[in-house]
């Protein structure tokens, strides 16, 4: 009596058309997404801004600084800069710049040597950075011109069940850029049209340029404690040269850790990545999606659902050692 041998489903082919759509997709597609909305709604859920941005953040910039970071008011312009790097630095470890370096892994390993490989690597951080450090610097000049007049210069206390305007200017900032990453998840899934199809035919960097504007607009919401005190001492210098290389010493800092484990991580097991991402089609679109879905719904469920659920508008679950 014979068995019939076990075949394996192919992956559905797809037409590459930038470079976060991989050759081919997963069969179980719709499984995928809801397992990585989940683990986003989780991530949301579960996500201590106190273990991050007090245990980490705070110490790691005390740290370097030598002083606590967040009682000590900035003494200049020089120690604004110093300042500016350090606590971008101390802000590394967020999710949001995991995943984003998470979406560019199906790029690496792709040369043989090794020196090819390396230098595979540092191109899409430099598209990256082509796209950071232009935002940075433009946010940066208008927070020296006019940034005393804006929200994220406020140090209004919530009003009963109200809403600030720096929390606002944040929820808007961080919903957008999730909302786009999840756009990005399901085109990288196959499921629906690659919004950057287009311009990649003509500019096939396209996608890396975007995400470097994204990690740069992080600065347009970011309430972290550390950061408004750079943008406060930014936006009361009145100096827009000072802003523009303030904030992009903060936008350098807070993705240098996650580039060098990045280019680590290519350089030395680059060739074995590779190997299992080619593996079994539709691997890598699955990578790819998964973390731009988890982050896009963490991002958006963080900065909007949970807000609102601790002010009180709607229900959304706490998690235990966040209250």
């Amino acid at each position: 009596m014979s068995e019939t041998p076990t075949v394996l489903a192919p992956a559905i082919s797809s037409r590459k058309t930038s470079l976060f759509v991989p050759d081919s997709f997963p069969r179980r597609r719709g499984l995928i997404v809801l397992f990585s909305l989940i683990g986003g709604l989780f991530l949301a859920y579960a996500w201590s801004a106190k273990l991050v941005d007090d245990e980490i953040g705070f110490n790691t910039a005390d740290t370097i600084l030598g002083h606590d970071a967040a009682a000590t008011p900035i003494g200049g312009i020089a120690a604004g800069v110093v300042f500016a790097f350090v606590t971008g630095l101390a802000g590394s470890f967020t999710a949001c710049n995991i995943a984003v370096f998470g979406a560019v892994g199906p790029l690496m390993g792709q040369s043989q040597s090794r020196r090819a490989r390396f230098l595979h690597t540092v191109k899409p951080l430099g598209w990256m950075a082509v796209g950071m450090i232009p935002v940075a610097v433009v946010y940066g000049m208008i927070v020296g011109m006019v940034g005393t007049h804006m929200p994220q210069f406020s140090n209004a206390v919530n009003p009963a069940g109200g809403i600030t305007p720096r929390i606002v200017q944040a929820m808007v900032t961080f919903g957008c850029i999730g909302i786009v990453m999840i756009v990005l998840g399901l085109a990288a899934m196959g499921l629906i049209k690659d919004p950057l199809a287009a311009i990649s035919r003509r500019f096939r960097n396209a996608p890396l340029i975007l995400m470097g504007a994204l990690v740069g607009a992080f600065l347009i919401g970011r309430p972290y404690p550390l950061f408004r005190n750079l943008f406060r001492h930014a936006a009361t210098t009145h100096n827009p040269l000072y802003g523009a290389i303030a904030f992009s010493l903060q936008s350098i800092g807070n993705i240098l850790v996650m580039s060098l484990l990045f280019i680590a991580l290519s350089y030395g097991a680059g060739k074995r990545i590779q190997r299992w991402l080619t593996s079994k089609p539709g691997r890598g679109a699955t990578l790819t999606a998964s973390a731009f879905l988890v982050t896009g719904v963490f991002t958006l469920v963080y900065w909007t659902v949970r807000i609102l659920g601790r002010l009180d508008y709607i229900w959304f679950p706490t998690a235990p050692w966040n209250n």
